[in-house]
Parts: structure tokens; sequence; C-alpha cells
């Protein structure tokens, strides 16, 4: 259940980020892109980004952790071109920048939703 509820999580995460963020288009506007495009990431965060995060920890370490939002961006950027061009899934990032702040916009929608949910289950 806690699995389905993350995933639920990043799915809003991700069509708030491609509502917001002009470089980020979705080219259907169906739940399935979200809910394709969330498991990818979510992968991806399992699998690769703690390898860029320990082969990128001494500018980690130098920028105060600040460093980890080009990670994070890089990731959403790679999620986006596997979910294109392995999985023909339309979520489409122009760029760094856009990535950049898709990852960030993400990043905080899904602390603020994880908290609501973590509020809910304790009442």
């Amino acid at each position: 259940m806690k699995l389905l509820i993350r995933w639920l999580i990043t799915s809003v995460s991700l069509f708030v980020a491609a509502w917001l963020v002009p470089g980020i288009r979705v080219e259907s506007s169906g739940w399935a892109t979200f809910a394709v495009m969330a498991i990818i990431l979510g992968l991806l965060n399992a699998t690769v980004r703690p390898l860029l995060k320990l082969l990128s920890c001494p500018l980690i370490i130098l920028t105060l952790g600040l460093f980890v939002l080009v990670v994070n961006g890089l990731t959403l950027w790679l999620a986006s071109a596997i979910a294109v061009n392995w999985f023909h899934v339309g979520f489409y990032v122009d760029g760094f920048w856009s990535a950049f702040l898709g990852a960030l916009i993400v990043s905080v929608v899904s602390v603020i939703l994880n908290a609501v949910v973590r509020e809910e289950v304790e009442k």
C-alpha cells in the first residue's frame, strides 16, 4: 500500500511539474503517461541516482549539498529520455534548466504530499 501511495504522489508531482514548467511537455494528457514516468523515475532513483551521488560526492560536499539538485535534474532528464526513446511515452523535457526546475518542483510537491499523507495516517 505504501508503494502505491508513493507512486501516486510521484505521478501527481510530475503532473504539477509539467503544468508549471514551460520546458516540460506531455504528448497526451492521460494519467498513464505520468504513471509510467513515475515508475521510470522511481527505478532510476533507486539505481542510477545513488551512483551519481557517489561519483559527485566531492561536489556535493563543496556546495554543501546543493549539487544534489543538479543530480535530481539530470535524473529527471534521463528518465524523460528513457521514457521517450525506449517506452514511447510522450513526456518531453527540453533541456537541463527545464529538468532542473522540474526536479525542484517534483521534490517540493512530493515533500508536501508526503507530509499530508503521513499526517492523515497518524490521525
